[in-house]
C-alpha cells in the first residue's frame, strides 16, 4: 500500500547532503589482504549474504568510523555477546577457535600476525555543494597482549587506501608524514577528530551518531516507550557525577565518623569521669570515717576518765564512812569478848567444867549425825529411783551394793550393743539422705530440659560451654540424639544397656574440637568425660544391615547435624542382631538378647546385671526424659519412705539409751556409797541422848549454874549479832575499796592511754555526732564505756565496710569502663593505662573532647554536609531536572518533525510524555528533595544534620552498592539515574484539521506487530529529520544523509518495511539495508546497487558489487535455470 506523505523534500534524483559514496577496508577482519570496496555512489544499497558471511564486519567498520570507541558494541546488530568481537578480533582477523590439547582452553586463530595493519575508509559525498569528506582510521599492534592502537584521518578530498595508505614499509610514522599534506587531519584521538568531520557533516552533537549507532542496531519495537528511550534519546552520563558524590560522602562519612566516635567517647567519658570522681569523694568519705574509728579509743577513754574521776570522788567518801563503823563494832564486839570471859569464869569457879565437857561431846556428836543423816536422805532418793529401799541393817547394805554393781555392768553391755544399732542405722539414714538429695538435684536438672543425660555429664559440658563461650547446644550427648522407636520399645532395656557408654559421649564438631582438646586437658573435670571430634563425613555407602539388626530399632534426630556421623558409627558399631530365641543367639556372630547378653566376634560374651535392664533411671537415650522423670519420682517416694521408717527407728534407740543412761548414773552415784556407816545417823543419834540427860542432871544439881548458864547464852546472842554486822560491814567496806582500787588502776590504765593517744579535738564533733546517731540518749558509765565504743566502733566498721565493697564494686566498673575504651579506641588511648591512677587522663581527654574536639567535628561535618555534599546533590538534582527538561524539549522537537508526516491519510503522529509510575524512581525523585529542603535555613540544628546525613547515605549507600546486594544497587542507580526512565512515552494520532484525537497508543500495547513497526519507523525518521538537522523543502544540503540499518527491514512485515522505505526516500536519506536474501523482494525497488558477501570455508570473506540492473539480471538468469 502506498500512501500519499505531505513532506516538501525533492522527488528528482538529484542527491543532497552528504552521503556515502564508498567503503574500504583493508585486512578488517575475514576481509584479508586486499582492499574491497562497497560502492554506493550516494544512493540506496542492499548489503547481503549468509549467516556468517561477513556483512556485519562491514556494518562495524562503518560504525567504527562515526561512533566514540567507548559507545561501539560489535555486532550488536548481529545479536553478537559483547566478548566475542573486538577491535583486537577485528584487526588479527580471528575466524575460529581451537582447542588446546593439553589445557583444554579454547584459543583464536588468526589470519593476520602482529606485523600488520588495518585500514578502514569512508568517502562521503555532497553533490549539491560538490564537497568530498573522506574519514580513514588506521590500526596496528603495539603489544601483542592489547588492544590495537590506531590514529584518525579526516580530509575534505577523495582519498582511497591503495594510492594513500600503502607502500609505506613498517614505519607507521612514515605513513602519518606522508599524510600530513594540506586538508588532511590527522588525530590520536576520536574527540577531535569526531569535532572535525561533525562540523563538516553538519551535525551539531554527539547524539545524532548516537542515534545513527542506535539505527544500525535497531531490530522490531517491543513497546514504544523503550523505543524511544534507546533510541530517540540520548543517555546522559551520570558516572563522574556519582562518583563525585561517593568521593564527597566519603570525605563526609570519615567526618562524622569523627563526630560519632567523639560522640561515643563523650558518652562514654562522662559516666567514666563522674565515676572516678565519685570514688575520689568516696575514698575521701572512707579515709574520714577510718579517722574517726581509729580516735574511738582516746575519745572514749577521755569520756571514761572523767567518769572515773567522780566514782573515786564518790568511793572515797563512801571508804571513809565504812571504816569509822567497822571500828566502832570492832570496839564493840571486844567488850562484848570481856564480858563474856568474866561469866565463863565465874561458872568455872560454881563446878561447870564437866558441863563445858559435855556440851563439847554433844556439839561433834550432833554434827557427825547430821553429816550422816544428810548422806543417808540422798542415798535413798537414789534407791527409789531404782525401785529400792533404804536397808535397815549392814548386812542388807552390802547384799544391795554387789547387785548394784552386777546391774551397772549389765547397762554397760547394753549401751555398747544400742551404740553399734545407732551407728548403723545413722550409717544408713545419712546414706539414704545423701541418695535422696542426688536424686532431687537430678529429677531439677532434668525438668529443665528434655535430656535423659546424668547431670554430672549436663554439669561438665555446661562448665566446658562456659568458658568457652560455646552454646550447649553445639555439643551434645550422643544419647540426646539417639532413641529406640516406639514400636520396638520391647528392646528399649536392651539397647541402653549396650549404647550407654556411647550415650553418654559428647560430640564436638570440627570447628570447637581444638578448644576443647586444650581446655579438658588443662582442667580438673572432676567427672569421667569421653568426647567425639566429628569431622566432615567422607563419601562412601555403608556397610549392609543385618536384617534384625538393633540399628534398625534405632532413631536418630534427624534435623540434627550429625545425623550422618551417627548413623556411620550406629553401623560400625551396634550392628548387632536381635535374638529372639537362644537358637539364633548362638548361631549369629554378633548378637543380643531381649534380657541383654551381648556376643561379639571374638567369642566373648557379657551380660552385666548390676541394674535390672528396665531401670529407666539409668536410661540415657532419647530426647524425652518424661518417663525417666517418673521412675525417679517414684523411687523418690520410696526413699522418702524409708528415711521417715529410718528416723523413727533411731529415735526409738535414741531413747532406749537414754533411759539406760540414766540409770547407769543413778547406779554410778549409789556406788559411792560403800560403808554402811556413812549412813548409819540412828547409832550417833543414842548417843547424843545419852550425853545431853548427864549434862542435865548435872545442871539441874545447882540455880547458880543455870543463871550463870543464862547469862552466858545471852551475852554470846548479843556478840553473835554484832559480829554478824561487823561482818557485813567489813564486806561492804572491802567492796568499796576494792572498787576504789579497780577505778584507780582503771583510771591509771586510761591516762596512760590518753598519754599514747592523744584525743584529736578536730575530729571530736565529727565522733560526737556518729556517737549521738548511734547511741541515741543512751546513759554511760564506766562499766559500759568500752561496750558503747564497740558499738560505735562497730557501727563505724559497717560503713567502712560497706563503703569499701561500694568503692571495690566502684573501682571494678571503673577499670571496666576504661579498659572498654581503652579497647574501643586503641590508637588514642595507647598512652593511657586503664589504672585509677590515670583518672585524670580521662577527665582532661573528656574536656578535650567537650571543649574543642566534639565542636570542631561537628562544625566540619555540617559544613561537609551543607557545603559540599548538599551542594552536590543539589546541582546533581539539578543536572537530573535540566536533563528531564532537556527531553521533553527533544520529544517537543520530535513533534515538530513528525507534525510534517501523513501518518494516515489526514493524521499525524504526536509523542506524549507522562512520568513513569514507577515506584523506585518516584522514590528515589523525592530522597533527593528530601536531601535538599530545608538547607535554605542553614540549620545549626545537631539533628537536623544527622537527619540530612542518613537521607543521604541511603542514596549514596545503594550509589556504591550495598554488601550482598552490589548488584540489585546497580541496576537500581542506572534505572533511577538514567533520567529517560523517568518517562512513558505514549503516541497520539490525531487529525490535521481540527487537532482532536483519533486513537491513542500506549506503548503501542494492543498492537500488531506492522502497527508497531511502523510506529516506530515513524517516530525513528522524525527524530533523524531533528538529528541531522535535515533542512525541510531544500534542494541543496549541508546535512549527513546516510543511515545504516541491519537487518530491521528484514525482520518486520511487508507492510511496514514498506511504508518505512517509502519514508525514508521521501525524506531524502541514504540507506544502506542489510539483510539476508530473504526480504530482498521488498527492498529491491528502493536500492541502486547490491553489496554480496559470502565466504565459502569460513576464512576468508568476499565481496562483489552489483548494480541493481546486474543483480535483477543475474537474478533471471538464475531463475530460468529452473530448481
Amino acid at each position: 500500500m502506498t500512501e500519499a506523505l505531505s513532506l516538501n523534500f525533492v522527488g528528482d534524483d538529484r542527491l543532497s547532503g552528504f552521503r556515502l559514496r564508498r567503503l574500504e577496508v583493508l585486512n578488517w577482519g575475514t576481509f584479508d589482504r586486499q582492499v574491497w570496496n562497497l560502492n554506493l555512489n550516494g544512493r540506496n544499497a542492499l548489503l547481503t549474504g549468509d549467516i556468517g558471511s561477513g556483512k556485519s564486519t562491514l556494518v562495524d567498520a562503518v560504525t567504527t568510523l562515526l561512533v566514540p570507541a567507548q559507545r561501539v558494541a560489535y555486532n550488536k546488530a548481529a545479536g553478537a555477546e559483547a566478548k566475542e568481537r573486538d577491535l583486537r578480533s577485528y584487526v588479527l582477523g580471528y575466524y575460529k577457535s581451537e582447542r588446546n590439547a593439553v589445557t583444554g582452553t579454547a584459543k583464536p586463530v588468526a589470519l593476520r600476525d602482529h606485523n600488520s595493519y588495518s585500514v578502514i575508509l569512508g568517502v562521503f559525498y555532497n553533490a549539491g555543494y560538490d564537497q568530498t569528506v573522506s574519514l580513514a582510521q588506521v590500526f596496528w599492534i603495539k603489544d601483542s597482549q592489547t588492544q590495537p592502537a590506531r590514529f584518525y584521518v579526516g580530509a575534505e578530498t577523495d582519498l582511497s587506501i591503495a594510492s594513500d595508505f600503502a607502500n609505506f614499509g613498517t614505519d607507521i610514522n612514515a605513513l602519518k608524514k606522508r599524510l600530513r599534506a594540506p586538508g588532511v587531519q590527522i588525530d590520536d584521538s576520536f574527540p577531535a577528530y569526531g569535532a572535525w568531520f561533525r562540523r563538516r557533516f553538519g551535525i551539531d552533537n554527539e547524539q545524532a551518531l548516537e542515534l545513527f549507532h542506535q539505527t544500525v542496531s535497531m531490530k522490531s519495537v517491543g513497546n514504544l516507550t523503550d523505543f524511544v528511550r534507546s533510541h530517540m534519546l540520548e543517555s546522559f552520563d551520570v558516572a563522574p557525577r556519582i562518583q563525585a558524590l561517593i568521593t564527597h560522602f566519603d570525605d563526609l562519612t570519615r567526618a562524622h565518623e569523627a563526630v560519632l566516635k567523639a560522640q561515643r567517647q563523650v558518652e562514654l567519658l562522662k559516666p567514666l569521669v563522674a565515676d572516678c570522681e565519685r570514688h575520689a569523694e568516696l575514698g575521701r568519705e572512707i579515709e574520714a570515717l577510718r579517722q574517726c574509728r581509729d580516735a574511738l579509743g582516746s575519745h572514749f577513754a577521755n569520756l571514761k576518765r572523767e567518769l572515773l574521776d567522780k566514782r573515786l570522788e564518790t568511793l572515797g567518801e563512801e571508804w571513809t564512812r565504812l571504816d569509822q563503823r567497822v571500828q566502832r563494832l570492832e570496839d564493840q564486839h571486844a567488850e562484848q569478848t570481856r564480858a563474856i570471859a568474866r561469866l565463863e569464869q565465874a561458872r568455872r569457879d560454881n563446878g561447870g567444867d564437866r558441863i563445858a565437857q559435855l556440851d563439847d561431846e554433844i556439839h561433834h556428836a550432833q554434827r557427825e549425825r547430821d553429816r550422816r543423816r544428810s548422806n543417808a536422805g540422798k542415798y535413798e532418793a537414789l534407791l527409789q529411783g531404782i525401785g529400792e529401799s533404804l536397808p535397815d541393817h549392814e548386812a542388807d547394805f552390802l547384799d544391795l551394793l554387789g547387785g548394784i554393781r552386777t546391774r551397772v555392768a549389765h547397762i554397760d553391755a547394753q549401751l555398747a550393743d544400742l551404740d553399734n544399732v545407732r551407728g548403723e542405722q545413722e550409717f544408713d539414714f545419712r546414706k539414704l539422705k545423701e541418695e535422696h538429695a542426688a536424686a532431687a538435684a537430678e529429677i531439677d536438672s532434668l525438668k529443665q530440659r528434655r535430656s535423659n543425660i546424668d547431670k554430672r555429664q549436663i554439669d561438665i559440658r555446661a562448665a566446658l560451654s562456659q568458658a568457652l563461650d560455646l552454646p550447649a547446644a553445639d555439643m551434645p550427648f550422643a544419647g540426646e540424639l539417639i532413641q529406640v522407636r516406639e514400636e520396638d520399645r520391647d528392646w528399649e532395656g536392651a539397647a541402653e544397656r549396650l549404647l550407654h557408654s556411647f550415650g553418654l559421649s559428647l560430640l564436638v564438631p570440627d570447628a570447637h574440637y581444638r578448644a576443647v582438646a586444650d581446655f579438658v586437658n588443662r582442667h580438673h573435670l572432676r567427672g569421667r568425660l569421653v568426647y567425639f571430634h566429628v569431622r566432615a563425613q567422607r563419601s562412601g555407602e555403608l556397610p549392609p544391615l543385618h536384617p534384625d539388626s538393633l540399628v534398625r530399632k534405632l532413631a536418630v534426630k534427624p534435623d540434627s547435624e550429625f545425623y550422618d556421623w551417627l548413623e556411620r558409627e550406629l553401623t560400625h558399631r551396634f550392628n548387632l542382631a536381635c535374638c529372639d530365641n537362644p537358637a539364633q543367639f548362638r548361631r549369629e556372630v554378633r548378637a543380643i538378647t531381649q534380657a541383654g547378653q551381648i556376643k561379639d566376634p571374638t567369642g566373648r560374651h557379657e551380660k552385666d546385671d548390676r541394674h535390672h535392664i528396665d531401670d529407666r533411671r539409668r536410661y540415657v537415650l532419647g530426647w524425652s526424659n518424661a518417663e525417666k522423670i517418673a521412675a525417679l519420682e517414684a523411687a523418690q517416694r520410696q526413699r522418702e519412705t524409708r528415711l521417715v521408717e529410718l528416723g523413727d527407728q533411731l529415735g526409738k534407740t535414741e531413747a532406749q539409751r537414754k533411759r539406760l543412761e540414766e540409770q547407769h548414773g543413778a547406779l554410778g552415784k549409789l556406788e559411792l556409797f560403800n560403808d554402811y556407816a556413812d549412813i548409819d545417823w540412828s547409832s550417833v543419834a543414842k548417843r547424843i541422848a545419852d550425853l545431853s540427860a548427864e549434862r542435865e542432871q548435872l545442871a539441874n544439881a545447882s540455880d547458880v549454874l543455870r543463871q550463870l548458864d543464862q547469862q552466858i547464852e545471852a551475852a554470846k546472842e548479843e556478840q553473835s549479832e554484832t559480829n554478824r554486822i561487823l561482818i557485813e560491814v567489813r564486806k561492804t567496806h572491802s567492796k568499796v575499796e576494792e572498787r576504789r582500787d579497780n577505778a584507780t588502776k582503771l583510771r591509771t590504765e586510761t591516762l596512760a592511754q590518753l598519754e599514747a593517744e592523744p584525743q584529736s579535738d578536730a575530729l571530736a564533733p565529727r565522733i560526737d555526732a556518729i556517737r549521738a546517731d548511734v547511741l541515741g540518749e543512751h546513759q554511760f558509765t564506766v562499766e559500759t564505756c568500752d561496750n558503747r565504743e564497740k558499738d560505735v566502733r562497730d557501727w563505724l566498721q559497717t560503713q567502712i565496710d560497706n563503703e569499701d565493697r561500694r568503692l571495690g564494686r566502684l573501682t571494678e566498673k571503673i577499670l571496666k569502663a576504661m579498659a572498654a575504651f581503652n579497647d574501643a579506641f586503641k590508637l588514642d588511648t595507647q598512652e593511657i593505662d586503664p589504672s585509677l591512677a590515670s583518672a585524670s587522663e580521662y577527665a582532661d581527654m573528656l574536656q578535650r573532647l567537650t571543649s574543642d574536639d566534639l565542636p570542631r567535628f561537628l562544625e566540619r561535618f555540617k559544613e561537609l554536609l551543607n557545603v559540599n555534599t548538599i551542594n552536590e546533590i543539589a546541582q546533581f538534582n539539578g543536572q537530573l531536572n535540566r536533563e528531564r527538561a532537556t527531553i521533553r524539549e527533544r520529544v517537543d522537537r520530535i513533534n515538530d518533525s513528525l507534525t510534517r508526516i501523513d501518518y494516515n491519510p489526514g493524521r499525524y503522529i504526536k509523542l506524549d510524555s507522562q512520568p513513569t509510575p514507577d515506584a523506585e524512581i518516584r522514590d528515589f525523585q523525592n530522597e533527593l528533595r528530601a536531601c535538599t529542603e530545608g538547607t535554605v535555613t542553614g540549620s545549626e540544628d545537631t539533628q537536623y544534620s544527622e537527619a540530612k546525613f542518613l537521607q543521604v547515605k541511603a542514596i549514596i549507600d545503594r550509589f556504591k552498592g550495598r554488601e550482598g546486594l552490589s548488584e540489585l544497587d546497580r541496576r537500581w542507580t542506572a534505572k533511577v539515574t538514567d533520567v529517560r526512565n523517568w518517562f512513558l512515552f505514549a503516541a497520539s494520532e490525531r487529525w490535521r484539521e481540527d487537532d482532536s484525537e483519533f486513537e491513542h497508543y500506549s506503548d503501542s500495547g494492543g498492537k500488531s506487530g506492522g502497527q508497531k513497526e511502523k510506529l516506530a519507523y515513524t517516530v525513528l525518521a522524525a527524530s533523524l529529520a531533528y538529528q541531522f538537522g535535515l533542512e525541510w523543502g531544500t534542494v541543496r544540503s549541508r546535512s549527513f544523509r546516510f543511515v545504516v540499518i541491519d537487518e530491521a527491514f528484514g525482520r518486520g512485515s511487508d507492510e511496514s518495511a514498506q511504508y518505512g522505505l517509502q519514508l525514508f526516500q521521501q525524506l531524502n536519506l541514504q540507506l544502506l539495508i542489510v539483510t539476508p536474501l530473504q526480504k530482498i523482494h521488498i527492498i529491491e525497488p528502493f536500492v541502486s546497487s547490491v553489496g554480496f558477501v559470502h565466504n565459502e570455508g569460513g576464512q576468508a570473506s568476499k565481496l562483489r558489487n552489483l548494480s541493481i540492473r546486474e543483480y535483477r539480471e543475474q537474478k533471471a538468469q538464475f531463475a530460468s535455470r529452473g530448481p
